[in-house]
């Protein structure tokens, strides 16, 4: 495999021969500006290629392509590029549970007995919305990320019949590849085919969808871009190193409700038009689509506190402003549609771990002004009331304006680590200087707290201030003496 330095200089090379010729963008965004940051943020995150596409109003307004589909043969980028989209495939299926709907064929609070036999006496009462939820309880056909392959399919859909629930239907949320096993199966049962061909004839064929394909790696795909990975066993243990590796994913033909598809940014986002504008379900139907599922106490969850609710298939973003229904897949891949803004962006990556959603509300913030990372959007409200404030008056007055606030309000506080966060994403926006003060503001309102001066000590020493990156970390390794980056700056610094 070339070296790291070498893959990033050639792709450095292509960036720069191509960038030119990437997409367009309207009046609010123009096009240089989103293209400098996405290639800002694959230099950062190391991300081979990517391809994007963004909807606007019922129209797409902007494709891009960026980078390497394969590293080894410096092979760019196109719009042909065909990416996996991995779990991204559960929306295709959510839609086609919907169109089954529609023809009154499913009911989504039907127990799942009621269309398959056969099946354990504990799993009988699930319902259809629970499987499509990941509420169901059922126990996983992939614990622990068991590799379940076309050859031990069979054995492995027996064995797992046999293992126990994992909770009360309803309970919790737990992702689970078994629902959408099951739900093939539902699909293959009541529309009288297998649900790869249904799938194809009621969407990818509607759509025009002629690049989007279902398989695996053993497949040979036109156009196909390799899959990379930093992820590695380290001691044991899956952690993130420098190298840059292969991967090579299978999914069985009886898994590929959970992930089987391959397809590029314009087609998912033709996808997404038709979608919306009533050509693969009624518009009545889109509701039902993305609202996710409640647990048996009323509450929502989801895979993390900003994707905190599945709907039928898709993951949700609830709250207050800018709400968005987001499936992603295989931490490579995402795609968000902002119902209330006419807006929606597809990224696709060939990088596990590039994790777009992380970065697709930045991208909004091209077309959104009040979304930009700049303006404080998605910090907590408290957060972002004093973000905004400090934009006016400087972020040298964070402790002075904290104080008055704390004496008008009692009850005024700010969080630690929601604190921290802001700090951290103000340096995600190379605003280090400002950082600094927010850092500093979090020493004062926590002065016993490692983490704290560890930020702030980090802050300083990328700002090339020693002495105040020393005397920062000799206070963190004061009150946390395990803690191993502080001690390591400081016995570098005492050797030169």
């Amino acid at each position: 495999m070339k070296s790291q330095l070498t893959w990033l200089s050639r792709a450095a090379g292509v960036l720069l021969l191509l960038l030119s010729g990437f997409g367009h963008a309207n009046a609010q965004a123009p096009a240089d500006s989103l293209d400098l940051f996405l290639t800002a943020k694959m230099r950062q995150l190391r991300i081979p290629g990517l391809q994007l596409a963004v909807i606007r109003h019922g129209n797409i307004i902007k494709t891009a392509h960026y980078g390497l589909a394969n590293v080894q043969d410096s092979v760019p980028v196109t719009n042909q590029t065909r990416f996996t989209i991995n779990s991204i495939t559960k929306a295709f299926v959510g839609v086609a549970v919907m169109q089954l709907v529609e023809a009154g064929k499913l009911d989504l609070t039907a127990p799942v007995s009621r269309y398959m036999s056969g099946l354990p006496a504990a799993w009988q009462p699930v319902t259809v919305r629970q499987l499509l939820t990941h509420t169901s309880g059922l126990p996983d056909i992939m614990p622990d990320d068991e590799m379940v392959t076309e050859e031990n399919e069979s054995a492995a859909w027996a064995k797992v019949q046999t293992q126990p629930m994992d909770f009360v239907p309803g309970e919790k949320f737990a992702y689970n590849q078994t629902n959408y096993l099951l739900l093939g199966k539902i699909i293959d049962t009541l529309s009288g085919q297998p649900f790869i061909e249904f799938i194809q004839q009621r969407q990818l064929k509607v759509v025009g969808m002629t690049r989007t394909t279902f398989g695996d790696a053993h497949d040979v795909l036109p156009h196909g871009a390799r899959g990379y990975t930093y992820y590695h066993n380290i001691n044991g243990r899956m952690q993130r190193g420098n190298q840059l590796r292969n991967t090579f994913e299978t999914f069985p033909p009886m898994l590929r409700t959970a992930a089987g598809m391959s397809s590029t940014a314009e087609e998912v986002a033709r996808w997404i038009i038709a979608l919306q504008q009533g050509q693969l379900l009624k518009p009545a139907s889109l509701p039902v689509l993305w609202t996710p599922g409640n647990l048996n106490n009323g509450t929502q969850r989801g895979f993390s506190q900003m994707l905190n609710g599945y709907a039928l298939g898709w993951p949700t973003v609830t709250r207050p402003e800018h709400r968005a229904v987001a499936p992603v897949g295989g931490g490579r891949s995402a795609l968000f549609i902002y119902p209330e803004n006419d807006l929606a962006i597809v990224v696709l990556t060939n990088l596990i771990g590039a994790n777009p959603d992380l970065f697709i509300d930045e991208i909004a913030g091209h077309y959104l002004p009040d979304m930009r990372a700049v303006a404080g959007f998605g910090l907590p409200p408290t957060i972002r009331a004093l973000h905004t404030e400090l934009r006016k008056r400087g972020f040298a007055q964070a402790s002075a304006l904290v104080k008055q606030e704390k004496k008008k309000n009692a009850a005024y506080q700010l969080p630690e680590n929601e604190v921290n966060a802001w700090g951290y994403a103000l340096l995600r926006q190379n605003m280090a200087r400002e950082a600094v003060e927010v850092f500093k503001l979090n020493v004062s309102l926590y002065p016993q707290s490692a983490n704290t001066y560890d930020s702030l000590a980090e802050t300083y020493a990328d700002l090339g201030n020693q002495d105040l990156a020393t005397q920062n970390y000799k206070r963190a390794l004061a009150l946390n003496p395990k803690n191993t980056a502080a001690a390591a700056y400081l016995k570098k610094t005492q050797a030169k």
